[in-house]
């Protein structure tokens, strides 16, 4: 969807709003307040903007006119996909002087080709039904995450998500072949090739893939297929403290040929909170410190549930693990992965939260929880630390809960605590959410001058003019 903000200029702003109406087309565009509204505001409540006449594109030429149009009259462009974005990267101006430009009616199925395990997709598709129509060629598209029901496949990749195969698969940034991007200036970058191999100079894609809008917009993907797993084997082990999972991922990876495609941590507080807030949360093994949610899946044939068994028999005798269940049917499976899904949800319900999406070495994961523990106990009292998330790939959501009195100021020590314990591990500040507004000036800190040089040199050659997303990244 595009957005024009208040006009400033009289019939200059009116001619250029009339052109941009002309160039989305019939049924392109939104003037009611209401169905604006929620477009103006991020998936948190952080940060809102202004707007008044909404652009829908449908087609990958009405985007290139539309961003023609506003490079020649220097209108800034704020791309948004679903809008689930977590750190305000597709949220407007509260200036009103943007074009906000979304894709949802980019929503087409290009080419399916199973023999070739690629597809090309828009970038308004929404994830789910990219998963769903690569399991309707009996191929997998292995991207997943919380919000796949409503965020786009381009917001997914301008992002750089991650979700909860990424130790198998890899983050959106592997799982790209080939993009179409309309530049700055208006002129379309087809570069929608699914080859495996293409050694002809830099990989352009891979500039624009995390890039949150700010050098051009993605309206069309070609993505890597895999084959569909046939069985999968799902099971919830009660740890007493992280330094298990190290070798019990290990030991995961070794029994069933690295056929893990999740290794998820879990707290106990987490999922006290869950079954407070969220209904039917399932509790099968009370009483622990930490859980881990550990899934095989393989395109194979042979049971898996049989190597999960052995492999949890035997931790569980070495005293590596305190307990564990493993689900017997997809349904039992579905009710285990629940518990994840609904610690995000009971955050969300259980009032101010203090969020960090950082990665580290897997290596340092029980190093790192340890410190960061620390410091909450020293810098916010008050709260109570919920860590969970992708163990397996490093990336931890460090989520504090918090009563409503703790100062701004508080937080933000902690964060910074937080954020510096991370750097000096070796990690990252954000994992897989991206940059957006809320780390921009936070990047600074964490990124060397050189790669901050770096990224402003590629800014200033694709976007001389600053029109592309603004004051987001850099």
């Amino acid at each position: 969807m595009a957005v024009i903000m208040e006009p400033t200029v009289g019939d200059a702003a009116t001619e250029l709003t009339n052109r941009l109406k002309q160039a989305a087309g019939p049924g392109g565009w939104i003037e009611d307040p209401a169905a604006l509204a929620d477009r103006l505001t991020d998936w948190r409540g952080l940060y809102r903007g202004r707007v008044r006449l909404a652009l829908q594109p449908d087609s990958t030429a009405a985007v290139a006119e539309i961003v023609r149009l506003c490079a020649a009259a220097r209108v800034p462009i704020v791309p948004q996909g679903g809008n689930t974005g977590m750190v305000g990267g597709a949220t407007p101006s509260p200036a009103g002087d943007s074009v906000l430009l979304g894709l949802g009616r980019l929503n087409r199925i290009r080419h399916i080709d199973p023999l070739n395990d690629t597809m090309i997709v828009e970038a308004g598709c929404v994830l789910q039904r990219v998963q769903e129509a690569a399991s309707a060629a009996d191929r997998l598209f292995p991207l997943s995450l919380g919000a796949e029901g409503s965020c786009q496949i381009g917001g997914n990749l301008s992002t750089n998500a991650g979700g909860i195969a990424v130790l198998r698969y890899g983050n959106a940034r592997e799982l790209v072949l080939g993009l179409e991007v309309v530049l700055p200036d208006g002129s379309v970058l087809n570069g929608l090739r699914t080859l495996r191999k293409d050694n002809t100079g830099y990989d352009l894609k891979q500039l624009f893939i995390g890039a949150e809008g700010t050098l051009g917009v993605i309206t069309a993907a070609a993505l890597k297929l895999f084959p569909r797993p046939r069985e999968r084997a799902t099971a919830l082990a009660a740890i007493a403290t992280p330094s298990a999972a190290l070798t019990l991922l290990a030991r995961c990876r070794a029994a069933s040929a690295d056929a893990v495609t999740s290794f998820e941590l879990m707290p106990r507080h987490g999922i006290d909170l869950a079954r407070l807030h969220v209904a039917d949360t399932a509790d099968p093994l009370p009483g622990h410190a930490y859980y881990l949610l550990i899934e095989l899946a393989s395109p194979a044939a042979a049971p898996l549930s049989p190597v999960l068994e052995r492999l949890l028999a035997t931790a569980l005798e070495d005293g590596l693990i305190e307990d564990a269940t493993i689900a017997s049917s997809a349904s039992q499976a579905q009710r285990l992965w629940r518990i994840r899904e609904a610690i995000v949800e009971a955050l969300r319900l259980a009032g101010p939260t203090v969020k960090h999406d950082v990665a580290v070495p897997v290596s340092t994961v029980p190093q790192f929880l340890d410190e960061a523990l620390r410091l909450t106990a020293e810098l916010l009292p008050a709260g109570r630390a919920v860590p969970f998330g992708h163990f397996g790939d490093g990336n931890i959501h460090f989520n504090v809960s918090l009563p409503q009195d703790v100062p701004a100021a508080a937080k933000d020590r902690l964060s910074a605590a937080i954020h510096q314990l991370v750097a000096g591990l070796g990690g990252s500040i954000s994992a897989e959410h991206g940059i957006g507004q809320l780390r921009r000036d936070e990047l600074r800190r964490f990124k060397s001058p050189v790669e901050l040089a770096l990224m402003r040199t590629i800014k200033a050659a694709l976007d001389p003019a600053g029109i592309m997303n603004p004051g987001k990244i850099l």
